[in-house]
């Protein structure tokens, strides 16, 4: 008998049965984009939250991104690509220490983020919360699964109503994630940031 593949995420794909694990809502501060030389984006959600402003205000600021996944979605808004980090938050303050200090940056985030942050001007445009499909979603202890948690938010909504099986094989897309699971909990990380990377570990 097959394990169930279970993906909780914001992103399907076909090879899993997906649970949307977050609702999103946009925010629009007010920005001068002016006053800055680059952007920093660390993910596409970052991304959509951009489309609330005149594109003309920002598309010539180059970004630095958190991944190629992201970087490609920004270009295909037409965004400029300044350097592309290599999947986690901790990689992106190295790469902006190594570009001039005089040049500013702002980091367009959540309201809630897993990590430290950055040591740059930062400006939250958008906020997440569980969403009714993961609340609602009851996990079959019995059933043999597989489980793939693409952001700490994934787990910590799963968890409201939900335990992991010890059974179950559990895939994590990076290492912040991974340890916001349960103590004792066996795990796998996927070798890059991507739910393709998590799938391929199955």
């Amino acid at each position: 008998m097959l394990k169930t593949i279970y993906l909780f995420s914001a992103t399907s794909h076909p090879d899993a049965t997906h649970i949307n694990s977050l609702d999103f809502n946009f925010l629009k501060p007010n920005i001068d984009f002016s006053n800055y030389d680059y952007l920093v984006l660390t993910s596409k959600k970052a991304v959509d939250a951009l489309q609330s402003y005149d594109a003309k205000e920002y598309i010539n600021i180059p970004a630095l991104c958190i991944s190629k996944f992201t970087k490609e979605y920004y270009e295909k808004f037409g965004g400029k690509i300044l350097d592309v980090g290599g999947g986690i938050g901790s990689d992106l303050q190295q790469i902006i220490e190594s570009y001039p200090q005089e040049k500013k940056w702002l980091y367009l985030r959540a309201k809630e983020i897993a990590g430290d942050g950055l040591d740059v001007d930062e400006a939250i445009v958008y906020e997440s919360r569980c969403s009714d499909e993961i609340l609602n979603f009851t996990l079959d202890t019995k059933e043999r699964c597989t489980l793939i948690f693409t952001s700490p938010s994934s787990i910590k909504c799963f968890l409201k109503n939900n335990t992991i099986p010890h059974d179950a094989k559990v895939i994590v897309i990076g290492k912040t994630t991974a340890s916001h699971l349960p103590e004792g909990i066996q795990y796998k990380i996927a070798k890059n940031s991507s739910i393709e990377a998590c799938i391929q570990l199955i």
